[in-house]
């Protein structure tokens, strides 16, 4: 009798452990993309993952790969006690409560619509990167975003529109913008000019008083530049910033003649800003694993992620630290060339 019941409360636990989730969210190594090839388009076509238009390109070699990290346990994958203990045994996983990833409350929704925005952001600042690297002019402008359901500048104001000037006075950065905004009475309209579909068209949206007193148009801001020529870069599925450099080296080398990785196979990640500084992301570690799995032999990894790195490279990857585009691009080129003796490891 007490076999038996011990053996149902067994069953009983073995069947909660796979259904009842836990709050901890599981990074495993992803899939790596090389932004050098192409991919097939919508019409089934091959088509170039970075696209540029009306401007000289030169055929490259080799691989300049982005990688990516699975994430379960965030919202809308909920993971189980069973995929929490594979997870710690696993060299290549690492466990996380899910609030260290994802805002309390976070929808699926919103997770995603997060990475498209973060997504979008990092591959305009990495052709502005790049194309200011080969001595282009980039100007760096302000668009909005999204404009809040039920704001007073619903259909006056759209997503995409680039700001000139609110009020008269120009739209140059975002505390440009919020002073202009807050020149006006709450609830009254105020000229908004817009380039919109590449055409200048003058708004009048109405603004509210938001909780704090402020003077609101209910549109939320970012950053864009207008580039010489298109860029345009298909990443896929993938979102967040963290393929920003590895962009701004795609772009680079499809605008400069020869190939830059003299036909190496080399992977990276890190996030580009307007400056050309590399940035730390997350799941470095899976991120190796999963630029060797795609043959990589050379990986340019943040220097503000060294701390994470030590210990966990995979054999036949060689590390290289970079902070700086320029970094990168003269790690490239040296891989390119065979002199990688020089290179800094972390």
């Amino acid at each position: 009798m007490g076999l038996a019941i011990g053996i149902t409360l067994a069953m009983v636990l073995a069947v909660l452990a796979a259904v009842v989730p836990v709050p901890y969210a599981i990074l495993k190594p992803g899939p790596a993309t090389d932004v050098l090839a192409t991919h097939a388009g919508s019409d089934g076509k091959q088509v170039p993952r970075i696209l540029i238009e009306g401007t000289p390109i030169y055929p490259t070699t080799g691989s300049l790969e982005f990688t990516t990290v699975r994430v379960t346990g965030g919202p809308g994958f909920p993971v189980n006690a069973w995929d929490l203990l594979y997870a710690w045994i696993s060299p290549v996983e690492d466990v996380y409560p899910v609030d260290d990833l994802f805002p309390p409350q976070a929808t699926q929704e919103q997770v995603a619509e997060e990475n498209k925005a973060e997504m979008a952001g990092s591959q305009q600042e990495a052709a502005a990167v790049a194309l200011r690297a080969l001595g282009k002019d980039v100007r760096q402008v302000v668009v909005i975003r999204q404009v809040v359901a039920g704001a007073p500048s619903e259909g006056e104001l759209k997503a995409g529109d680039i700001l000139v000037s609110i009020g008269g006075s120009p739209a140059t950065d975002s505390t440009a913008i919020r002073t202009a905004i807050q020149a006006v009475t709450p609830g009254d309209a105020v000229e908004v000019v817009v380039e919109r579909s590449g055409s200048t068209v003058t708004t009048h949206p109405r603004t509210r008083k938001a909780d704090d007193g402020r003077t609101v148009l209910g549109i939320l801001l970012g950053a864009d530049y207008k580039l010489p020529f298109p860029v345009t870069i298909d990443a896929g599925n993938v979102g967040g910033p963290s393929a920003g450099l590895m962009f701004a080296l795609g772009i680079y080398d499809t605008l400069t003649e020869g190939s830059m990785t003299g036909g190496a196979i080399i992977a990276g990640t890190g996030t580009i800003d307007d400056a050309g500084k590399v940035g730390p992301i997350g799941g470095i570690a899976q991120k190796m694993v999963g630029a060797r799995q795609s043959g990589a032999t050379f990986f340019l990894a943040p220097a503000d992620n060294c701390s994470e790195i030590v210990g966990r490279e995979p054999g036949g990857l060689q590390i290289v630290k970079v902070a700086t585009f320029e970094d990168a691009r003269a790690a490239v080129t040296a891989i390119g060339a065979g002199t990688t003796s020089g290179l800094p490891h972390c």
